[in-house]
């Protein structure tokens, strides 16, 4: 048996939990695109596609043709969507995966037409229209007529259309305002004879806010992750957290008065002091921002970070604890007996947003994947074949 000095779980539970919120917010009629990019926000894009697709997710959203092309390596045959603009020098990578694309110009349509055409393939594309996001896509008021031309094309079937709230977490009416434009492109393509199967526009917090913006597929990232994107959505959604970040104390050391902890020596004790070490640093993915701010869990109690943290290991005060000891647990956010650190108050501490947490989880933390209680599988840690968890 093999025990891990950190790991993140991954509770395959709470993530099917979190699609059934989603569905109870939606409807059966409405399709559900998972975003999957970075990693599946770190939890593992594979593990969660999967898990993911069985519990009736009808798509799958990725930010590079590398990501799709990973969940294809590993089998999963459901629709991938790309949703960032490739290179036109990726579009073989993007046929022989099978990947669904947007077109990003017509210049890019043009070359992935000749180059589907060639291998006698028809291949679904979406169209990004831009009312308000401002990042990608055609234009509001060129998109029907640049849309029509991209339908147009041999080799390419428009399969759909779609938009981006960025804020429709704190300005619901601007959102509604970019809803109207999307809409009035959507029935304009209609009377001009291009006809789409899925017209797309609600991210996590335009499902809870602005249910008319459901159409026919939405694309919960976060939400369905556990996390919702902002404080104003508190209480909206019951999803439960999917992730929670565990380690183990690989040192105990009882320090006498004025002893400086860590980088900086800007931290001195006034009085001895018990000091944990933690096998965790910026390194791991826990932001050198909570040097100061932070607390962990242990034995179901918060305990104060102690200095900075560094790259590989972080210091904690156990002065209080009596007699804790090399291997126990500590808990970086998530639960623990009564006590709980949310991501969300990690991410208000280091000045970023949940969804940053999650994605900064760094590769060299084991993901354990658990499903009633139990552990099912793991990824991350070659050669280990079973893992102590507690």
């Amino acid at each position: 048996m093999k025990t891990l000095p950190a790991w993140v779980e991954v509770n395959l539970d709470a993530l099917a939990h979190n699609v059934s919120v989603v569905r109870s917010f939606i409807g059966e009629g409405t399709r559900i695109l998972l975003i999957v990019k970075a990693d599946a926000y770190g939890h593992g894009a594979v593990e969660i596609a999967r898990e993911a697709v069985r519990g009736g997710v009808h798509m799958l959203g990725v930010a590079t043709v590398d990501e799709g092309r990973e969940l294809r390596s590993a089998g999963i045959d459901a629709a991938i969507l790309l949703l960032s603009p490739a290179l036109p020098e990726e579009i073989p990578a993007i046929l022989e995966a099978e990947l669904r694309t947007t077109v990003p110009d017509l210049e890019f349509a043009a070359r992935l037409s000749d180059a589907a055409s060639v291998l006698g393939k028809v291949v679904p594309v979406h169209i990004e229209v831009d009312t308000g996001m401002g990042r990608s896509g055609f234009h509001a008021d060129v998109a029907v007529e640049w849309i029509e031309q991209v339908s147009r094309l041999p080799g390419i079937l428009v399969e759909g259309v779609f938009t981006h709230f960025p804020v429709s977490d704190t300005d619901v009416d601007f959102s509604r305002q970019q809803f109207r434009r999307f809409g009035a492109v959507v029935e304009r393509l209609r009377r001009a004879g291009v006809r789409v199967a899925l017209a797309h526009a609600s991210n996590s917090a335009g499902i809870l806010q602005i249910p008319e913006a459901h159409l026919d597929m939405v694309r919960p990232g976060g939400l369905l992750y556990g996390c919702l994107p902002h404080v104003v959505l508190e209480g909206m959604a019951p999803v439960r957290a999917v992730m929670s970040f565990h380690a183990r104390l690989v040192q105990v050391r009882r320090l006498p008065p004025r002893s400086t902890i860590s980088y900086g020596s800007d931290v001195m004790t006034c009085s001895e002091c018990v000091v944990g070490v933690v096998p965790v640093g910026y390194g791991h993915g826990l932001s050198r921002a909570y040097s100061g701010w932070g607390s962990v869990l242990f034995r179901g109690q918060r305990v104060p970070i102690l200095g900075r943290v560094t790259m590989d290991m972080t210091m904690v005060d156990l002065s209080g604890v009596d007699a804790p000891r090399v291997g126990e647990e500590v808990v970086l956010f998530g639960s623990q007996g009564d006590a709980s650190i949310g991501v969300d108050e990690v991410a208000a501490k280091t000045g970023v947003i949940t969804y940053e947490v999650l994605c900064g989880i760094s590769k060299r933390v084991v993901r354990v994947y658990r499903r009633n209680g139990g552990v099912e599988s793991m990824r991350g840690l070659t050669g280990v074949k079973s893992v102590t968890m507690g």
